[in-house]
């Protein structure tokens, strides 16, 4: 994608970002951080361990190495604010890496990758070559190459120079190399999507949950295997023609046929959304709308003594933070909530972030999710009465909230108990 706007990401990252960030987080080589050179056919990776300082960063840079950030959506709320948009758009994990590479030089070997990647030139030019999936088993892969060497990739399908401003997308698989080209740096985002997100992914999940219904529904799938089963099949016997042995494998296809009786995609795609939420970054939520949450509205403590403590009112506006800071699953006699609000800039720094709720309340969470995003007043949640509506403070859920009447924001944890 062509813009020829070269200030179109302007205030998104730039190297000067980097540099402040190298100076005032501490960075570790191999965590946050690589200097990789590829040279004569050569791919190399120059870590040294332990804290990445900027001096010994800019180093590398000054003797021909490219500088990789891992995690920027940990470090920068620009890039954590896109991150956080675009996996409610796509209802998946959405990260992102930021390339430096020095002038003429290019830091990573042709590879394909297993995300889907959006690619957006920052600063100077950056000139990228792609090329088709080499087989069928490479295309969509769901992990990583490695290094190729150019005899291996044949001619490129795509010779494109991108400029600031620029965006080039390619899915997974397809095999990609990139070199700055000029006497300045190519400064570039690549952003990531749709890692393990596939109908295959899905049905690892359906599949062991599909067997067990079966098993405990289906006398046909708990008789007992043939007594010389063994004799019949494995390694040993693929090559055998026999009555029996076909017979065995007509039974087994009539067992997976039936296992469509079982389908239980809606409890699968509950783990996933489980998995999703575990990894995914917490919304983002500028200062304005953090003036409307617990994060910043509500009591405080001056002069001695507790001030503008409010209560959410029957007349309160509410809604979620965004549509994905809740998942509702079933538990053990009560709602398990799967929420994101809590979760780290760190990928997977947490462990998953649940509430178990009363199975009442279950109504109220589902029309604040179908209403999304717009806001409803609390004495319009389904509830048998005003109490079950506004609560106690023993369960809290992170929403946003306005008080008409008041004419200003209030506390948005509201009480589910």
């Amino acid at each position: 994608l062509r813009r020829r706007e070269q200030q179109y990401y302007r205030g998104l990252f730039s190297t000067a970002d980097l540099d402040t960030i190298l100076r005032t987080r501490n960075l570790e080589f191999g965590v946050n951080l690589d200097v990789t050179t590829y040279q004569n056919g050569k791919r190399e990776t120059h870590n040294p361990p332990g804290i990445a300082y900027a001096p010994v960063v800019w180093d590398f840079y000054q003797s021909g190495c490219s500088v990789r950030l891992l995690n920027p959506q940990t470090f920068s709320d620009p890039v954590w604010r896109l991150c956080s948009t675009l996996q409610e758009y796509f209802g998946c994990f959405v990260g992102a890496n930021i390339y430096l590479t020095p002038p003429r030089s290019q830091g990573f070997a042709p590879h394909y990758d297993d995300i889907e990647a959006f690619v957006m030139q920052l600063e100077g030019k950056k000139h990228w070559r792609l090329y088709k999936p080499r087989s069928e088993a490479e295309t969509l892969p769901r992990e990583s190459s490695g290094n190729f060497s150019q005899d291996e990739i044949g001619e490129p399908i795509l010779d494109v120079t991108l400029s600031p401003g620029d965006m080039l997308y390619f899915p997974r698989g397809i095999i990609h190399q990139a070199d700055a080209l000029g006497d300045t740096h190519s400064l570039h985002m690549t952003v990531s999507t749709c890692q393990k997100n596939t109908w295959g992914d899905m049905l690892q999940k359906i599949l062991p949950q599909m067997l067990d219904s079966a098993m405990e529904n289906d006398i046909d799938f708990r008789r007992s295997l043939p007594r010389n089963y063994l004799h019949l099949m494995g390694t040993t016997h693929s090559e055998s023609i026999s009555s029996k042995r076909a017979a065995m494998i007509n039974h087994l296809g009539s067992l997976v046929d039936k296992l469509k009786n079982h389908l239980m995609a809606d409890e699968a795609a509950d783990e996933m959304a489980a998995d999703f939420l575990h990894m995914a970054l917490p919304p983002y939520i500028d200062a304005e709308e953090r003036e409307t949450t617990a994060a910043e509205s509500g009591g405080r403590w001056q002069s001695g003594c507790v001030l503008d403590h409010e209560e959410i009112e029957l007349d309160a506006e509410i809604r979620l933070v965004n549509h994905l800071a809740i998942r509702l699953t079933p538990g053990d006699d009560c709602l398990v909530v799967y929420t994101t609000v809590q979760n780290s800039r760190v990928y997977k720094q947490k462990d998953p972030q649940t509430l178990e709720l009363d199975l009442e309340y279950a109504e109220g969470l589902e029309f604040l999710q179908t209403k999304y995003p717009e806001y409803v007043e609390v004495a319009d949640l389904p509830a048998e009465t005003d109490d079950a509506k506004v609560g106690d403070r023993s369960k809290i859920f992170c929403l946003r909230a306005y008080v008409p009447s008041r004419f200003h924001c209030v506390n948005a944890f509201i009480v589910f108990y």
